[in-house]
């Protein structure tokens, strides 16, 4: 069997109605057609490795030879990878959306789990809006009545976000990302997702998308407003961006003032999935070395151990807590 060594990653990358081309222009992606990219997803099983004997393999190729080496003991490696690490570029509104809890997931769709995110904001224009929650208070009859009838937008919570703002959507927060604005997700690796409401528009194919009404505003918190937090101002080595049970986030920002290289460590029991968002960054370990460039994300294996990472970058690392 190969050993185990970093791995870097080539996305998979996604047309979407309400996507652009800032996956090309703010983060080097080489988009292979005209049409509105809005989704890169860096670090998914159906992403494919880019260097080393296991080149060409896809994550979830890789997952299925290493098994709880590369995710981890705590992991079941017949569930695919458990997290999702992409890119997103808005330039018309998203779909307004909500995600089940993992028991929601198993008893409505018959899936290992739910989907909690984070957005990290890495663009965003002047006056750029997100929507974070339903006013608190609203019953659920309301909120079906308001979609049926196509105002939804009248109940929805709206907050103007800069780079550096962080949003973590638990599941059953309603939310949709504006126009204007570029994120970083990190999100329990699930598919289920209920439209609760698209803005009367049409898709690619000039159909009207599926809106899933009953399930979604069923899971959905008609109680609470989740804060956005603010880390655009901080020099420091490393930023907290955000922490749930099933996932975390820092941002490493090496530079001469903080330092350009430091040892991390999976301890044989966390996979690491590095994004870098500015500069270009060197990840080594063993006789694996590759330089890890603006946009680009590698997997380090759960049972590799210490590695190092060095360079002028910031590089968000995402990883799941110690349980």
């Amino acid at each position: 069997m190969t050993d185990l060594y970093p791995l870097l990653i080539d996305p998979a990358l996604h047309v979407k109605v309400w996507g652009g081309r800032k996956l090309q222009t703010l983060l080097g992606k080489a988009l292979p057609t005209d049409q509105p990219y809005g989704e890169s997803w860096e670090l998914h099983d159906s992403a494919t490795i880019a260097n080393g004997p296991l080149a060409g393999q896809t994550v979830g190729e890789v997952l299925r030879y290493w098994g709880q080496a590369l995710v981890g003991p705590d992991n079941d490696p017949a569930e695919g990878f458990p997290l999702l690490a992409k890119f997103l570029d808005a330039q018309d509104w998203l779909s307004v959306q909500v995600h089940p809890n993992d028991e929601q997931a198993r008893q409505l769709e018959g899936d290992p789990r739910g989907k909690t995110e984070a957005w990290y904001v890495l663009a965003a224009d002047p006056g750029s809006k997100l929507v974070c929650a339903i006013q608190p208070g609203t019953s659920r009859e309301a909120v079906a009545s308001a979609i049926r009838e196509n105002r939804l937008e009248d109940l929805l919570v709206y907050a103007e976000v800069a780079p550096g703002d962080v949003l973590l959507n638990n599941a059953g927060g309603i939310h949709a990302l504006g126009p204007g604005i570029v994120i970083y997700e990190i999100q329990q690796s699930s598919d289920v997702t209920y439209r609760l409401y698209d803005w009367g528009r049409m898709d690619l194919n000039g159909q009207p998308r599926t809106l899933h009404i009953d399930k979604g505003v069923q899971v959905s918190n008609l109680e609470s407003i989740p804060d956005i937090v603010h880390t655009g101002g901080s020099a420091m080595p490393i930023v907290d961006v955000v922490h749930c049970p099933y996932f975390a986030t820092l941002l490493h920002q090496l530079n001469p003032r903080n330092g350009t290289r430091i040892t991390l460590d999976t301890h044989g029991t966390q996979f690491h999935i590095l994004t870098c968002i500015e500069g270009s960054a060197a990840v080594e370990a063993g006789a694996t070395r590759f330089e890890l460039g603006l946009g680009r994300t590698a997997l380090i294996p759960a049972g590799l151990g210490t590695y190092i990472l060095s360079g002028t970058a910031r590089v968000l690392r995402a990883f799941q807590p110690s349980s």
